[in-house]
């Protein structure tokens, strides 16, 4: 792998409590288009680079299982002491494996992480995965996902605004890009778009973009509402 996550600035940022990006509340995009994606509870999903986000907990408590992968072990302990949960911890595929309940979360760096190990998944919930990746890494962690949930129903949430503004993360990326790494073996649907209010932490205009992205042989032929 050519490309692959820069674990020394994720690590400094979880070390010096720089986690700007971590949200105080459920997604709301997350809590109005998920359902788009038609699981049944019980289904597991699977959210890459997944910090503490209070997303799984939100997933949790509709019925689902989830399993994540993160590059930061203080970010797994505060998720599970936060969900008060005491985690088993075991090693799988090589990776440090925390579970407890219906979730299941991987240490360690996602393209480490196997299909094998990973095990089935039905859906994939991707809202600051992609766009916290420059773009050499995006190229190559696009179809790793893709391969090792077996091309599973993904909902996932971009930004796009002018990167001539600030370096990022968080990363633009366009429709163009979305549809170079994923066109293939899905159907594209953008269900939202909506300019955020004050733009990108003050410094420019931002667009936030909801994608739902299924399976090319599965389309379901339903209408999907933004």
């Amino acid at each position: 792998m050519n490309a692959t996550v820069d674990e020394a600035f994720w690590h400094g940022k979880w070390q010096r409590n720089e986690t700007g990006f971590h949200e105080l509340q459920p997604n709301p995009l997350l809590l109005r288009h998920f359902p788009a994606l038609g699981l049944p509870p019980g289904a597991c999903v699977f959210v890459p680079l997944c910090g503490k986000s209070l997303d799984i907990h939100w997933l949790l408590e509709q019925g689902y299982r989830v399993v994540g992968i993160e590059l930061s072990q203080i970010a797994v302990d505060q998720l599970f002491a936060e969900l008060e949960l005491t985690p088993r911890i075991s090693e799988v595929g090589g990776l440090r494996c925390l579970e407890a309940g219906n979730i299941r979360i991987f240490v360690g760096n996602i393209f480490d992480l196997t299909r094998t190990a990973l095990g089935p998944v039905d859906a994939v919930y991707d809202r600051a995965s992609l766009i916290a990746l420059p773009e050499p890494v995006r190229t190559a962690y696009a179809p790793h996902v893709i391969a090792i949930t077996d091309a599973a129903p993904e909902l996932l949430i971009c930004l796009e605004y002018d990167q001539s503004f600030r370096p990022g993360p968080p990363f633009s990326v366009n429709e163009a890009e979305v549809r170079q790494y994923y066109g293939g073996p899905f159907h594209l649907t953008c269900v939202r778009r909506h300019d955020i209010p004050g733009g990108l932490k003050g410094t420019c205009p931002a667009t936030e973009v909801v994608w739902i992205l299924e399976p090319a042989a599965k389309t379901r032929t339903q209408d999907i509402q933004p």
